[in-house]
């Protein structure tokens, strides 16, 4: 056992806490001092956690196998970004953003038609959520034998995962403007289409982007354990399983650490675009005052 890492690693996190309590409890005149400090506080926590997983594993020498330092993750993100690229360009840019596009797409088209048809509400919404029940790991090895090896499978089954979270949170977005305001729209003349773009559609935003939201992720988990069950010589789900298999457990992570940025950036791209589409809603408001 080592001390002098854990000794270091333990002081950095006590001074990072005691500035982290002081920066949150101040209240700047600036605006822009005020953003500032609020992105500062996640990510001196997130370093923190860094230096103390360091600390941790190069103190009580945890062997690599079991747990690598950041700093050997790092090394091996450094040196492996050519194999990276490739396999972020098969997971995400195919299999995930094209399975998003198809499935939040197919999934608010159809919400549309069961809004005007009272038997598809009633015949499909509740097939929609026995199949939102189903395991991935039921469906992956079913798509992969219809669709084949390459990323078409996975996005198949990314479809599958996005669809129904999408189909009801339409649903029930449609269903939120008030009885009172669809009799002013009727007072007005208008047509249903024109009560569903200037009325109904503005009430469902929060619900779609809350379905956006969930489906950012959804589709990454789908798109990677889709891999686990057939794949060509590339993607993430595939160098995970093959790099356990290996005991190269730095690459097993340092995929992780590229999968976490690029659905945190995913999931951050969609949440701005819901600030700047429901700007007038009283949780963006509030989060903006």
């Amino acid at each position: 056992m080592s001390t002098a890492p854990l000794l270091s690693a333990v002081v950095f996190w006590l001074t990072a806490w005691a500035f982290n309590e002081w920066l949150v409890r101040q209240h700047f005149r600036s605006h822009a001092f005020q953003r500032i400090a609020r992105a500062v506080v996640p990510l001196l926590f997130g370093v923190t956690l860094l230096v103390l997983w360091e600390g941790i594993v190069r103190g009580f020498n945890v062997p690599s196998v079991l747990l690598p330092p950041p700093s050997a993750i790092w090394q091996r993100l450094v040196t492996s970004l050519p194999t990276l690229w490739a396999d972020f360009r098969q997971t995400f840019l195919k299999s995930v953003i094209t399975g998003y596009i198809l499935g939040c797409g197919l999934g608010f088209v159809v919400a549309i038609l069961i809004d005007r048809s009272p038997f598809l509400q009633k015949g499909l919404l509740p097939l929609g959520n026995f199949v939102s029940a189903l395991p991935v790991i039921g469906v992956a090895p079913i798509m992969v034998m219809w669709f084949g090896f390459d990323w078409q499978s996975k996005v198949a089954v990314v479809v599958i995962m996005t669809f129904f979270p999408m189909l009801v949170n339409t649903v029930a977005g449609l269903a939120a403007a008030s009885h009172m305001e669809r009799d002013l729209m009727r007072t007005y003349a208008a047509n249903w289409w024109q009560t569903l773009v200037k009325l109904r559609l503005p009430a469902a935003w929060p619900f779609i982007f809350n379905a956006l939201k969930i489906n950012s992720t959804l589709a990454l988990i789908g798109a990677i354990v889709a891999e686990f069950f057939g794949t060509p010589i590339v993607g993430m789900g595939f160098r995970i399983s093959t790099e356990v298999g290996r005991m190269n457990v730095d690459m097993v992570w340092a995929e992780i650490a590229v999968a976490a940025l690029a659905g945190s950036i995913f999931y951050g791209v969609v949440a701005l675009a819901e600030r700047a589409v429901t700007f007038w809603h009283p949780s963006v408001r509030g989060g903006q005052a």
